[in-house]
């Protein structure tokens, strides 16, 4: 017996086969994190890999400062394999820098992770990471911005700190390495504050906080960068922020754009079961060229923020600035949005 097989059907077929063997792996549907494990502390003499999960160094002088930058912190720096590599604008593929978490996980003399830099790509390694593994092997993570979906995705499901604090190629000033230091090393919980500005003007513009809702709340805290929070909205790679303190920062973001994801947030019932939320630093988020009759950043913030009845400010120290507090994601903490203060309740690690 002849069977006549349509050519369009059987291209369509042997397309689909193709796509299902190149196609990384389907995200696994969520699972309910166990309580929170708390990673061991640094300690000096401990060895930490450094990870580029995100886009790459183009110059081996800089990997070199970060390397230094390690050592100076008491630290032995260790190289992922796929570290200098490059594909595209991301620091190789999706695979090999998934590998490289994995591997550092699975390793027993490596006691951190550091993430180099941030950029775009830590969302596309997500179906690649191995979370048994990571789940079996508590270690902190570092680093901010694009981080954020790796701090999150733990959350949700490796159940451990991570900290969200500055990346290995940050300048590590030293309210950021007082910070970190408190932290990671020390297992204290210190109560996070701006410092004073240092203008030279009869009222000081830095460091200054905006209230939308005065208050004190508490929470575990939860958060990183809004744009990479709004991208992994409708995934299984959240954690549940139902009464959780939400802090959150960006880069290079027209008012316009912050509103947007906000809505987002918003609509997807993310904002509504909050216990508070603490909005950082907006590097560049002014609206490009004159903006006749629209918001300010601010204003869009407390369109969003003060209807919630939570407590909720503007202006603490981290994002992408010189200078940032080292918050750990996970942990309880308590937010006064009068006084502009983080405080956690609980060391990050043991």
């Amino acid at each position: 017996m002849t069977i006549a097989l349509d050519r369009r059907a059987l291209m369509g077929g042997m397309g689909a086969l193709l796509v299902a063997a190149k196609s990384p792996p389907v995200a696994p549907p969520p699972v309910a994190p166990p309580r929170l494990v708390k990673p061991p502390r640094l300690r000096p003499g401990d060895t930490v890999g450094l990870i580029e999960p995100a886009g790459f160094t183009d110059d081996g002088f800089d990997l070199d400062l970060v390397r230094e930058t390690i050592l100076a912190m008491g630290l032995k720096p260790k190289d992922a394999p796929h570290l200098a590599q490059r594909h595209g604008y991301l620091a190789g593929k999706d695979a090999d820098r998934a590998a490289d978490i994995n591997a550092f996980y699975a390793d027993p003399s490596v006691k951190a992770l550091f993430a180099v830099r941030g950029g775009w790509g830590c969302a596309r390694l997500l179906p690649y990471l191995d979370f048994a593994t990571i789940r079996a092997h508590p270690k902190l993570l570092v680093g901010f911005s694009d981080i954020t979906a790796l701090h999150l995705a733990f959350a949700a499901k490796a159940g451990f700190t991570t900290i969200h604090g500055p990346n290995a190629a940050s300048s590590w000033g030293k309210l950021s390495w007082d910070a970190f230091r408190a932290v990671a090393f020390d297992a204290e919980t210190p109560t996070f504050a701006n410092p004073p500005g240092t203008e030279d003007r009869l009222v000081q513009r830095s460091g200054r906080i905006r209230t939308f809702r005065p208050g004190v709340a508490r929470g575990r805290l939860l958060g990183g960068n809004l744009t990479v929070l709004a991208a992994l909205m409708g995934t299984g790679w959240l954690p549940d922020f139902t009464g959780a303190i939400l802090f959150i920062e960006d880069i290079d973001e027209a008012p316009y754009r912050i509103d947007r994801m906000l809505t987002q947030l918003a609509l997807g019932g993310v904002l509504g079961k909050l216990a508070g939320v603490i909005f950082g630093q907006c590097s560049s988020c002014t609206a490009a060229g004159p903006s006749y009759g629209g918001f300010t950043l601010s204003e869009v913030l407390q369109q969003h923020l003060e209807p919630l009845g939570v407590p909720a400010f503007q202006g603490a120290l981290f994002g992408h600035v010189a200078n940032q507090f080292s918050l750990p994601e996970g942990v309880q903490a308590e937010m006064d949005a009068g006084a502009g203060t983080i405080r956690l309740l609980e060391a990050a690690v043991t």
